[in-house]
């Protein structure tokens, strides 16, 4: 299957995502507006319901978001590598997806466990690069190296899902074990995981003046009509400024500005789901692809995992755990 076709059949995915995070930011935006109306008319406190509001509302959104929301994307990764793997995918995609998470992972919990250790180590790695480069060139290179290092955090939640990626193609196989396999993937065929950098960045340089931009115009436009509520918003804020003793900036006292700034927020907010639903997993095919490839063909061995042990605190952690099991 080409990597369109593997995007385009587990699209499916990517619409329940968008429609997930469409409605948590709906549902935020009614809790912050709420909270904003009831404080407003019964004790002339808009911004202090406003604040309440988005603190309740995010704390529920994170909930249901934690138990809901990671099937998406897993569900996505594993159909994804199935089809790589195996060159074919079922027919419901969707209702396999889930299975196979299930699977692979009995609990929520055991999911997060593995995921949280994926990402520990390669943001581990990013960091030590930087460190290699104060050590080799002093600011110079540390300048050097957090270049580097910043491209590669870019990079990093492409490499995790490509990890995770690998640890539900070696479903024979421990987490762990899975987990240690797939960070030695990256560097024993670095080069070629990597060489679909330009369209990462190319692609999400695009999608975000594209979709944030026009977003946020709409958004903006919408805005004018309501100009009397930004009016009482802008002069909430300023006013709790004053008795807070904090040092506001001044634009947030101009109806105008403060418009602007909330449009533009909003555009961000919405291009984040928008290409990370459906821009984002197009160019995650490609790249697990070589990811999976190069592990088919070369299967990380014990020796490769010893290699690999000095360069991560969190991969020895998790090494020395595999010993023991």
């Amino acid at each position: 299957m080409s990597n369109f076709q593997i995007y385009k059949k587990t699209l499916c995915f990517s619409v329940r995502k968008i429609f997930f995070d469409l409605g948590v930011l709906v549902f935020l935006a009614l809790m912050c507006a709420g909270g904003f109306l009831i404080a407003e008319k019964a004790a002339d406190a808009g911004l202090l319901g406003l604040g309440i509001g988005l603190l309740i509302g995010a704390v529920i959104a994170g909930i249901i978001a934690h138990f809901f929301a990671y099937m998406f994307k897993a569900g996505q990764i594993a159909m994804m590598t199935k089809a790589i793997a195996e060159g074919s995918m079922p027919d419901n995609v969707y209702a396999e997806g889930k299975k196979a998470v299930k699977e692979r992972f009995l609990t929520v919990a055991a999911y997060y466990v593995v995921t949280r250790a994926i990402k520990g180590i390669f943001s581990q790695i990013g960091r030590g690069i930087t460190a290699a480069g104060r050590a080799i060139g002093g600011d110079t290179g540390q300048g050097v190296g957090s270049a580097i290092s910043s491209a590669i955090q870019i990079l990093v939640g492409y490499l995790c899902d490509c990890c995770l990626g690998w640890v539900f193609y070696r479903s024979d196989k421990s987490s762990v074990r899975a987990t240690l396999e797939g960070a030695v993937l990256f560097f024993k065929h670095g080069k070629t995981l990597l060489k679909n950098v330009g369209r990462i960045f190319g692609m999400g340089l695009v999608s975000f003046l594209g979709i944030a931009g026009s977003v946020g115009g709409i958004t903006y436009f919408v805005f004018s009509f309501f100009r009397s509520a930004f009016d009482t918003l802008s002069t909430e804020i300023m006013s709790a400024g004053v008795q807070l003793e904090l040092n506001l900036p001044q634009w947030m006292g101009n109806t105008t500005y403060l418009m602007l700034a909330i449009a533009g927020v909003i555009g961000v907010l919405i291009w984040s789901f928008v290409h990370s639903a459906f821009i984002r997993p197009f160019i995650l095919a490609g790249v697990l692809r070589n990811y999976i490839l190069s592990g088919m063909e070369n299967v990380p061995t014990d020796a490769s995992f010893r290699e690999l042990d000095g360069k991560s605190a969190k991969f020895a952690q998790l090494h020395a755990k595999l010993g023991n099991t």
